[in-house]
Protein backbone atom coordinates (compact mmCIF):
# COMPACT_ATOMS: atom_id res chain seq x y z
CA UNK A 1 0.00 0.00 0.00
CA UNK A 2 1.47 3.35 -1.04
CA UNK A 3 2.02 6.07 1.49
CA UNK A 4 -0.34 9.06 1.44
CA UNK A 5 1.20 12.23 0.01
CA UNK A 6 1.07 15.58 1.79
CA UNK A 7 2.01 18.66 -0.24
CA UNK A 8 2.89 21.77 1.74
CA UNK A 9 3.02 24.98 -0.30
CA UNK A 10 5.33 27.56 1.29
CA UNK A 11 8.13 27.30 3.85
CA UNK A 12 7.60 30.42 5.92
CA UNK A 13 6.80 30.24 9.62
CA UNK A 14 3.59 28.26 9.09
CA UNK A 15 4.82 25.94 6.33
CA UNK A 16 8.14 25.17 7.99
CA UNK A 17 6.52 24.33 11.31
CA UNK A 18 3.87 22.21 9.58
CA UNK A 19 6.57 20.17 7.82
CA UNK A 20 8.64 19.79 10.96
CA UNK A 21 5.68 18.72 13.10
CA UNK A 22 4.31 16.35 10.49
CA UNK A 23 7.72 14.75 9.89
CA UNK A 24 8.09 14.04 13.58
CA UNK A 25 4.58 12.62 13.98
CA UNK A 26 4.32 10.44 10.87
CA UNK A 27 7.82 8.91 11.09
CA UNK A 28 8.02 8.11 7.36
CA UNK A 29 4.40 6.88 7.21
CA UNK A 30 3.58 9.69 4.77
CA UNK A 31 5.29 11.18 1.73
CA UNK A 32 5.81 14.83 2.72
CA UNK A 33 6.59 17.23 -0.13
CA UNK A 34 7.50 20.86 0.56
CA UNK A 35 7.13 23.25 -2.41
CA UNK A 36 9.04 26.50 -1.96
CA UNK A 37 10.91 29.00 -4.19
CA UNK A 38 14.04 28.86 -2.01
CA UNK A 39 15.89 26.11 -0.18
CA UNK A 40 15.79 27.93 3.15
CA UNK A 41 13.44 29.13 5.86
CA UNK A 42 13.86 32.87 6.45
CA UNK A 43 13.67 34.19 10.01
CA UNK A 44 12.04 37.49 9.09
CA UNK A 45 12.23 39.30 12.48
CA UNK A 46 16.01 39.63 12.16
CA UNK A 47 15.95 40.94 8.58
CA UNK A 48 16.42 44.61 9.67
CA UNK A 49 19.72 43.56 11.26
CA UNK A 50 20.85 42.17 7.91
CA UNK A 51 20.05 45.49 6.23
CA UNK A 52 21.99 47.33 8.94
CA UNK A 53 25.07 45.12 8.66
CA UNK A 54 24.71 43.54 12.11
CA UNK A 55 24.10 40.01 10.80
CA UNK A 56 25.41 38.30 7.71
CA UNK A 57 22.60 37.17 5.35
CA UNK A 58 23.02 33.43 5.87
CA UNK A 59 22.59 33.85 9.63
CA UNK A 60 18.84 34.41 9.21
CA UNK A 61 18.35 31.48 6.85
CA UNK A 62 17.86 27.86 7.90
CA UNK A 63 18.41 25.01 5.44
CA UNK A 64 15.19 23.14 4.67
CA UNK A 65 16.88 19.91 3.62
CA UNK A 66 19.27 20.05 6.56
CA UNK A 67 16.63 20.53 9.25
CA UNK A 68 13.58 18.67 7.92
CA UNK A 69 14.43 14.96 7.81
CA UNK A 70 12.00 12.88 5.80
CA UNK A 71 10.69 15.90 3.87
CA UNK A 72 11.27 16.14 0.11
CA UNK A 73 11.94 19.67 -1.11
CA UNK A 74 10.70 20.75 -4.53
CA UNK A 75 12.01 24.14 -5.67
CA UNK A 76 9.34 26.18 -7.42
CA UNK A 77 6.44 28.58 -7.12
CA UNK A 78 2.86 27.33 -7.13
CA UNK A 79 0.82 29.07 -9.81
CA UNK A 80 -2.37 26.98 -9.97
CA UNK A 81 -4.28 24.73 -7.59
CA UNK A 82 -7.01 22.37 -8.78
CA UNK A 83 -9.01 21.24 -5.77
CA UNK A 84 -11.13 18.81 -7.77
CA UNK A 85 -8.19 17.05 -9.41
CA UNK A 86 -6.11 17.39 -6.22
CA UNK A 87 -3.11 18.81 -8.03
CA UNK A 88 -0.73 21.74 -7.61
CA UNK A 89 0.98 23.14 -10.68
CA UNK A 90 4.25 25.01 -10.17
CA UNK A 91 7.01 26.74 -12.09
CA UNK A 92 10.59 25.79 -11.28
CA UNK A 93 13.53 28.18 -10.85
CA UNK A 94 14.61 27.65 -14.47
CA UNK A 95 11.16 28.15 -15.97
CA UNK A 96 10.19 24.51 -16.29
CA UNK A 97 6.73 23.50 -15.08
CA UNK A 98 5.59 20.59 -12.96
CA UNK A 99 2.55 19.13 -11.26
CA UNK A 100 2.24 17.59 -7.80
CA UNK A 101 -0.69 15.40 -6.83
CA UNK A 102 -1.73 15.17 -3.20
CA UNK A 103 -3.89 13.36 -0.68
CA UNK A 104 -3.58 16.26 1.76
CA UNK A 105 -2.72 19.86 0.88
CA UNK A 106 -1.45 22.55 3.25
CA UNK A 107 -1.50 26.11 1.91
CA UNK A 108 1.02 28.22 3.79
CA UNK A 109 2.02 30.67 1.08
CA UNK A 110 2.35 33.66 3.40
CA UNK A 111 2.11 37.28 2.32
CA UNK A 112 3.60 39.91 0.01
CA UNK A 113 4.08 43.68 0.17
CA UNK A 114 0.87 45.63 0.60
CA UNK A 115 0.41 48.19 -2.16
CA UNK A 116 -1.58 51.42 -2.01
CA UNK A 117 -2.66 53.56 -4.97
CA UNK A 118 -0.05 56.25 -4.34
CA UNK A 119 1.48 57.73 -7.50
CA UNK A 120 5.11 56.78 -8.01
CA UNK A 121 5.40 54.34 -5.10
CA UNK A 122 5.56 51.18 -7.23
CA UNK A 123 8.33 52.73 -9.35
CA UNK A 124 10.45 54.38 -6.64
CA UNK A 125 9.89 52.49 -3.38
CA UNK A 126 11.24 49.16 -2.20
CA UNK A 127 9.63 46.73 0.20
CA UNK A 128 11.12 44.69 3.00
CA UNK A 129 9.80 41.15 2.82
CA UNK A 130 12.74 39.13 1.56
CA UNK A 131 16.50 38.68 1.79
CA UNK A 132 17.16 40.31 -1.62
CA UNK A 133 15.40 43.50 -0.47
CA UNK A 134 17.48 43.61 2.73
CA UNK A 135 20.70 43.12 0.77
CA UNK A 136 19.70 45.80 -1.70
CA UNK A 137 18.87 48.26 1.09
CA UNK A 138 22.21 47.71 2.83
CA UNK A 139 24.11 48.40 -0.40
CA UNK A 140 21.87 51.32 -1.31
CA UNK A 141 22.19 53.06 2.07
CA UNK A 142 25.96 52.59 2.05
CA UNK A 143 26.15 54.00 -1.48
CA UNK A 144 24.06 57.05 -0.63
CA UNK A 145 26.29 57.93 2.32
CA UNK A 146 29.40 57.56 0.14
CA UNK A 147 27.90 59.71 -2.62
CA UNK A 148 26.71 62.29 -0.08
CA UNK A 149 30.22 62.55 1.37
CA UNK A 150 31.73 63.28 -2.06
CA UNK A 151 28.96 65.47 -3.52
CA UNK A 152 29.81 69.11 -4.26
CA UNK A 153 26.21 70.28 -4.09
CA UNK A 154 24.83 70.72 -0.56
CA UNK A 155 21.23 69.99 -1.58
CA UNK A 156 22.19 66.79 -3.39
CA UNK A 157 24.28 65.66 -0.42
CA UNK A 158 21.39 66.37 1.96
CA UNK A 159 18.94 64.39 -0.19
CA UNK A 160 21.23 61.38 -0.37
CA UNK A 161 21.60 61.14 3.40
CA UNK A 162 17.84 61.44 3.97
CA UNK A 163 15.98 58.14 4.30
CA UNK A 164 12.19 57.82 4.43
CA UNK A 165 10.46 54.76 5.93
CA UNK A 166 6.69 54.52 5.50
CA UNK A 167 4.86 52.35 8.01
CA UNK A 168 5.56 52.36 11.76
CA UNK A 169 4.63 48.78 12.54
CA UNK A 170 7.19 46.21 13.68
CA UNK A 171 9.20 46.18 10.46
CA UNK A 172 9.24 49.91 9.74
CA UNK A 173 10.12 50.83 13.32
CA UNK A 174 13.00 48.35 13.43
CA UNK A 175 14.29 49.38 9.99
CA UNK A 176 14.38 53.05 11.04
CA UNK A 177 15.96 52.24 14.41
CA UNK A 178 18.66 49.98 12.96
CA UNK A 179 19.16 52.26 9.96
CA UNK A 180 19.92 55.35 12.05
CA UNK A 181 22.60 53.45 14.00
CA UNK A 182 24.05 52.06 10.77
CA UNK A 183 24.36 55.41 9.00
CA UNK A 184 25.77 57.07 12.11
CA UNK A 185 28.54 54.47 12.09
CA UNK A 186 29.15 54.98 8.38
CA UNK A 187 29.65 58.74 8.67
CA UNK A 188 32.20 58.30 11.45
CA UNK A 189 34.54 56.90 8.79
CA UNK A 190 33.12 58.90 5.86
CA UNK A 191 32.39 62.31 7.40
CA UNK A 192 29.75 64.46 5.73
CA UNK A 193 30.20 68.17 5.15
CA UNK A 194 29.65 70.43 8.13
CA UNK A 195 26.01 70.83 9.11
CA UNK A 196 24.89 67.50 7.70
CA UNK A 197 24.11 64.21 9.39
CA UNK A 198 22.06 61.19 8.30
CA UNK A 199 18.35 61.84 8.68
CA UNK A 200 15.72 59.13 8.98
CA UNK A 201 11.99 59.84 8.74
CA UNK A 202 9.45 57.31 10.03
CA UNK A 203 5.93 58.01 8.79
CA UNK A 204 2.58 56.42 9.58
CA UNK A 205 -1.02 57.49 9.11
CA UNK A 206 -1.85 55.92 12.50
CA UNK A 207 -1.93 58.17 15.58
CA UNK A 208 1.11 56.41 17.10
CA UNK A 209 3.91 54.05 16.18
CA UNK A 210 3.43 50.34 16.84
CA UNK A 211 -0.36 50.74 17.06
CA UNK A 212 -0.72 46.97 17.62
CA UNK A 213 1.10 47.18 20.96
CA UNK A 214 0.46 48.62 24.40
CA UNK A 215 0.89 52.41 24.53
CA UNK A 216 3.78 52.05 26.96
CA UNK A 217 5.77 50.06 24.42
CA UNK A 218 4.88 52.56 21.74
CA UNK A 219 6.07 55.44 23.92
CA UNK A 220 9.31 53.63 24.68
CA UNK A 221 10.02 53.11 20.99
CA UNK A 222 9.28 56.75 20.11
CA UNK A 223 11.50 58.01 22.92
CA UNK A 224 14.46 55.87 21.79
CA UNK A 225 14.00 56.80 18.13
CA UNK A 226 13.79 60.53 18.79
CA UNK A 227 16.80 60.47 21.10
CA UNK A 228 18.79 59.08 18.18
CA UNK A 229 17.51 61.77 15.84
CA UNK A 230 14.85 59.81 13.93
CA UNK A 231 12.07 62.15 12.78
CA UNK A 232 8.90 60.27 13.82
CA UNK A 233 5.71 61.61 12.25
CA UNK A 234 2.33 60.08 12.95
CA UNK A 235 -0.86 61.03 11.16
CA UNK A 236 1.26 61.56 8.05
CA UNK A 237 1.53 59.71 4.79
CA UNK A 238 3.05 59.88 1.31
CA UNK A 239 0.90 61.38 -1.44
CA UNK A 240 3.41 61.06 -4.26
CA UNK A 241 6.85 59.57 -4.84
CA UNK A 242 9.32 60.71 -7.49
CA UNK A 243 12.93 59.93 -8.36
CA UNK A 244 14.06 62.93 -6.31
CA UNK A 245 11.81 62.75 -3.25
CA UNK A 246 8.38 62.28 -1.73
CA UNK A 247 5.45 64.64 -1.19
CA UNK A 248 3.79 64.19 2.18
CA UNK A 249 0.11 64.50 3.03
CA UNK A 250 0.73 67.89 4.67
CA UNK A 251 2.16 69.25 1.40
CA UNK A 252 5.83 69.14 2.38
CA UNK A 253 8.26 67.79 -0.23
CA UNK A 254 11.15 65.80 1.22
CA UNK A 255 14.23 65.48 -0.98
CA UNK A 256 15.44 61.89 -0.77
CA UNK A 257 16.77 59.02 -2.85
CA UNK A 258 15.49 56.33 -0.49
CA UNK A 259 11.89 55.27 0.13
CA UNK A 260 11.34 52.07 2.12
CA UNK A 261 7.75 50.76 2.00
CA UNK A 262 6.74 48.97 5.21
CA UNK A 263 3.01 49.75 5.32
CA UNK A 264 2.05 46.14 5.92
CA UNK A 265 1.40 42.95 4.02
CA UNK A 266 -1.38 41.33 2.06
CA UNK A 267 -2.04 37.61 1.59
CA UNK A 268 -0.31 35.93 -1.31
CA UNK A 269 -2.60 36.35 -4.35
CA UNK A 270 -2.37 32.61 -5.06
CA UNK A 271 -5.14 31.83 -2.55
CA UNK A 272 -7.58 34.08 -4.39
CA UNK A 273 -7.53 31.62 -7.31
CA UNK A 274 -8.56 28.64 -5.20
CA UNK A 275 -12.22 29.55 -5.62
CA UNK A 276 -13.24 29.20 -1.97
CA UNK A 277 -14.74 31.82 0.40
CA UNK A 278 -12.34 34.58 1.38
CA UNK A 279 -12.05 37.13 4.16
CA UNK A 280 -10.13 40.26 3.13
CA UNK A 281 -7.91 38.30 0.79
CA UNK A 282 -7.38 35.38 3.16
CA UNK A 283 -8.76 31.89 2.68
CA UNK A 284 -11.48 31.08 5.22
CA UNK A 285 -10.85 28.00 7.35
CA UNK A 286 -12.53 26.42 10.36
CA UNK A 287 -10.92 26.22 13.83
CA UNK A 288 -9.18 23.01 12.71
CA UNK A 289 -7.53 24.98 9.86
CA UNK A 290 -9.47 23.01 7.23
CA UNK A 291 -11.09 24.60 4.19
CA UNK A 292 -14.89 24.11 4.41
CA UNK A 293 -16.10 21.67 1.75
CA UNK A 294 -12.57 20.29 1.27
CA UNK A 295 -11.48 18.48 4.43
CA UNK A 296 -8.30 17.32 2.68
CA UNK A 297 -7.14 20.95 2.32
CA UNK A 298 -5.63 22.90 5.21
CA UNK A 299 -4.51 26.53 5.25
CA UNK A 300 -2.46 28.42 7.82
CA UNK A 301 -0.29 31.49 8.28
CA UNK A 302 -0.90 34.88 6.69
CA UNK A 303 -2.89 33.42 3.80
CA UNK A 304 -5.54 31.90 6.11
CA UNK A 305 -8.38 33.59 7.97
CA UNK A 306 -8.29 31.52 11.16
CA UNK A 307 -11.13 32.12 13.65
CA UNK A 308 -9.92 33.67 16.89
CA UNK A 309 -11.68 31.59 19.53
CA UNK A 310 -10.67 34.11 22.19
CA UNK A 311 -12.41 36.92 20.29
CA UNK A 312 -15.67 35.77 18.67
CA UNK A 313 -16.26 36.88 15.07
CA UNK A 314 -12.62 37.94 14.69
CA UNK A 315 -9.64 36.30 12.99
CA UNK A 316 -6.07 35.85 14.17
CA UNK A 317 -3.64 38.58 13.16
CA UNK A 318 -1.07 38.17 10.40
CA UNK A 319 1.96 37.77 12.65
CA UNK A 320 4.86 35.34 12.81
CA UNK A 321 3.81 34.26 16.28
CA UNK A 322 0.41 33.09 15.01
CA UNK A 323 1.86 31.53 11.85
CA UNK A 324 4.35 29.46 13.86
CA UNK A 325 1.55 28.13 16.07
CA UNK A 326 -0.77 27.60 13.10
CA UNK A 327 1.86 25.34 11.59
CA UNK A 328 2.10 23.18 14.67
CA UNK A 329 -1.68 22.70 14.83
CA UNK A 330 -1.86 22.04 11.08
CA UNK A 331 0.82 19.36 11.38
CA UNK A 332 -1.07 17.62 14.18
CA UNK A 333 -4.37 17.79 12.30
CA UNK A 334 -2.96 16.46 9.04
CA UNK A 335 -1.43 13.56 10.95
CA UNK A 336 -4.76 12.99 12.73
CA UNK A 337 -6.47 12.73 9.35
CA UNK A 338 -4.30 9.64 8.76
CA UNK A 339 -5.23 8.18 12.15
CA UNK A 340 -2.09 9.40 13.96
CA UNK A 341 -3.11 11.22 17.13
CA UNK A 342 -6.16 13.42 17.57
CA UNK A 343 -6.94 16.71 15.90
CA UNK A 344 -7.13 19.98 17.81
CA UNK A 345 -8.60 23.44 17.34
CA UNK A 346 -6.38 26.49 17.15
CA UNK A 347 -6.33 28.48 20.38
CA UNK A 348 -3.69 30.90 21.45
CA UNK A 349 -2.53 32.99 24.37
CA UNK A 350 -0.34 35.99 23.69
CA UNK A 351 3.14 35.50 25.08
CA UNK A 352 3.96 39.15 24.51
CA UNK A 353 5.83 41.03 21.83
CA UNK A 354 9.38 42.24 21.33
CA UNK A 355 10.70 45.12 19.19
CA UNK A 356 14.46 45.36 18.67
CA UNK A 357 15.51 49.01 18.53
CA UNK A 358 19.19 48.35 17.87
CA UNK A 359 22.19 48.39 20.15
CA UNK A 360 21.09 47.45 23.66
CA UNK A 361 17.69 49.09 23.33
CA UNK A 362 14.36 47.33 22.82
CA UNK A 363 10.72 47.40 23.86
CA UNK A 364 9.13 44.19 25.12
CA UNK A 365 6.21 42.88 27.16
CA UNK A 366 6.89 39.21 27.88
CA UNK A 367 3.79 37.67 29.46
CA UNK A 368 2.30 41.16 29.64
CA UNK A 369 5.12 42.72 31.68
CA UNK A 370 6.32 45.93 29.96
CA UNK A 371 10.10 46.29 29.72
CA UNK A 372 12.45 48.83 28.18
CA UNK A 373 16.15 49.61 27.99
CA UNK A 374 18.96 47.03 28.24
CA UNK A 375 16.77 44.49 30.07
CA UNK A 376 14.29 44.55 27.21
CA UNK A 377 17.23 44.17 24.83
CA UNK A 378 18.39 41.01 26.60
CA UNK A 379 14.84 39.57 26.61
CA UNK A 380 14.38 40.41 22.92
CA UNK A 381 17.59 38.75 21.79
CA UNK A 382 16.96 35.78 24.04
CA UNK A 383 13.51 35.37 22.51
CA UNK A 384 14.92 35.41 18.98
CA UNK A 385 17.59 32.85 19.81
CA UNK A 386 15.00 30.57 21.37
CA UNK A 387 12.59 30.98 18.44
CA UNK A 388 15.11 30.36 15.66
CA UNK A 389 15.18 26.74 14.45
CA UNK A 390 18.90 26.96 13.68
CA UNK A 391 22.02 29.17 13.45
CA UNK A 392 21.77 30.26 17.09
CA UNK A 393 25.51 30.13 17.75
CA UNK A 394 26.33 32.01 14.54
CA UNK A 395 23.76 34.72 15.30
CA UNK A 396 25.06 35.14 18.85
CA UNK A 397 28.63 35.32 17.50
CA UNK A 398 27.66 38.09 15.05
CA UNK A 399 26.03 40.04 17.88
CA UNK A 400 29.18 39.73 19.95
CA UNK A 401 31.40 40.84 17.07
CA UNK A 402 29.13 43.79 16.35
CA UNK A 403 29.49 44.89 19.96
CA UNK A 404 33.29 45.02 19.82
CA UNK A 405 34.15 45.68 16.17
CA UNK A 406 33.07 48.38 13.68
CA UNK A 407 30.73 47.27 10.93
CA UNK A 408 31.99 46.80 7.40
CA UNK A 409 30.58 49.65 5.32
CA UNK A 410 31.11 48.25 1.84
CA UNK A 411 28.87 47.61 -1.15
CA UNK A 412 28.70 44.08 -2.50
CA UNK A 413 26.69 45.02 -5.58
CA UNK A 414 24.87 41.69 -5.65
CA UNK A 415 21.31 43.03 -5.89
CA UNK A 416 20.34 45.92 -8.14
CA UNK A 417 17.29 48.15 -7.93
CA UNK A 418 15.43 46.54 -10.83
CA UNK A 419 15.90 43.10 -9.21
CA UNK A 420 13.64 43.90 -6.25
CA UNK A 421 10.53 45.73 -7.50
CA UNK A 422 7.95 46.59 -4.88
CA UNK A 423 5.15 45.01 -6.90
CA UNK A 424 6.26 41.40 -6.70
CA UNK A 425 4.40 38.22 -5.77
CA UNK A 426 7.76 36.66 -4.83
CA UNK A 427 9.74 39.07 -2.63
CA UNK A 428 11.94 36.16 -1.53
CA UNK A 429 13.44 35.98 -5.04
CA UNK A 430 15.49 38.64 -6.79
CA UNK A 431 14.71 39.09 -10.47
CA UNK A 432 17.51 37.83 -12.68
CA UNK A 433 18.41 39.37 -16.02
CA UNK A 434 17.14 36.98 -18.67
CA UNK A 435 15.59 34.69 -16.05
CA UNK A 436 12.31 32.82 -16.53
CA UNK A 437 10.27 35.53 -14.82
CA UNK A 438 11.46 38.02 -17.44
CA UNK A 439 11.10 36.01 -20.64
CA UNK A 440 7.49 36.94 -21.23
CA UNK A 441 8.31 40.60 -20.62
CA UNK A 442 11.29 40.41 -22.96
CA UNK A 443 9.15 38.92 -25.70
CA UNK A 444 6.48 41.59 -25.25
CA UNK A 445 9.04 44.39 -25.26
CA UNK A 446 10.72 42.99 -28.36
CA UNK A 447 7.41 42.89 -30.21
CA UNK A 448 6.61 46.50 -29.30
CA UNK A 449 10.01 47.82 -30.30
CA UNK A 450 10.72 45.71 -33.37
CA UNK A 451 9.84 48.58 -35.71
CA UNK A 452 11.58 51.40 -33.89
CA UNK A 453 14.48 50.74 -31.56
CA UNK A 454 15.64 53.13 -28.87
CA UNK A 455 18.69 55.24 -29.85
CA UNK A 456 21.85 53.27 -29.30
CA UNK A 457 19.84 50.02 -29.18
CA UNK A 458 19.20 50.46 -25.47
CA UNK A 459 17.00 47.97 -23.61
CA UNK A 460 13.29 48.67 -23.67
CA UNK A 461 11.48 49.33 -20.37
CA UNK A 462 9.04 46.85 -18.86
CA UNK A 463 5.66 47.71 -17.44
CA UNK A 464 7.19 48.37 -14.00
CA UNK A 465 9.55 50.97 -15.40
CA UNK A 466 12.70 48.84 -15.20
CA UNK A 467 14.80 47.96 -18.19
CA UNK A 468 14.99 44.44 -19.57
CA UNK A 469 18.27 43.32 -21.14
CA UNK A 470 18.17 42.51 -24.82
CA UNK A 471 18.64 38.72 -25.01
CA UNK A 472 20.41 39.11 -28.36
CA UNK A 473 23.15 41.30 -26.90
CA UNK A 474 26.09 40.17 -24.77
CA UNK A 475 25.48 40.34 -21.05
CA UNK A 476 26.54 43.49 -19.25
CA UNK A 477 29.78 43.30 -17.23
CA UNK A 478 29.26 41.92 -13.75
CA UNK A 479 30.38 45.18 -12.14
CA UNK A 480 27.82 47.39 -13.90
CA UNK A 481 24.03 47.50 -13.73
CA UNK A 482 21.91 46.63 -16.74
CA UNK A 483 20.28 50.03 -16.45
CA UNK A 484 21.62 52.87 -14.27
CA UNK A 485 19.07 54.12 -11.76
CA UNK A 486 19.07 57.19 -9.61
CA UNK A 487 21.87 57.01 -7.09
CA UNK A 488 23.50 53.91 -8.54
CA UNK A 489 26.84 54.26 -10.25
Amino acid sequence: MSRPRVVIVGAGFAGYQTARTLSRLTRNKADIVLLNPTDYFLYLPLLPQVAAGVLEPRRVTVSLTGTLPGVRLVLGEADDIDLEARTVHYTGPEGDGGTLSYDRLVLAVGSVNKLLPVPGVAEHAHGFRGLPEALYLRDHVTRQIELAASADDFKDSSARCTFVVVGAGYTGTEVAAQGQLFTDQLVRRKPLREGLRPRWLLLDIAPRVLPELDERLSSTAVRVLRQRGVDVRTGASVEEATSTGVRLSDGEFVDTRTLVWCVGVRPDPLVAGVGRPMERGRLLVDPYLQVPGHPEVFACGDAAAVPDLERPREYTAMTAQHAWRHGKVAGHNVAASFGIGTRRVYRHRDLGFVVDLGGVKAAANPLGVPLSGPLAGVVTRGYHLAAMPGNRVRVAADWLLDAVLPRQGVQLGLVRSWSVPLESASPELARVAGGPEKRAAVAASAAKTSAVRDPGNRPAPTSDGHAVPDPNKPAAPAHSPVRPVEGES
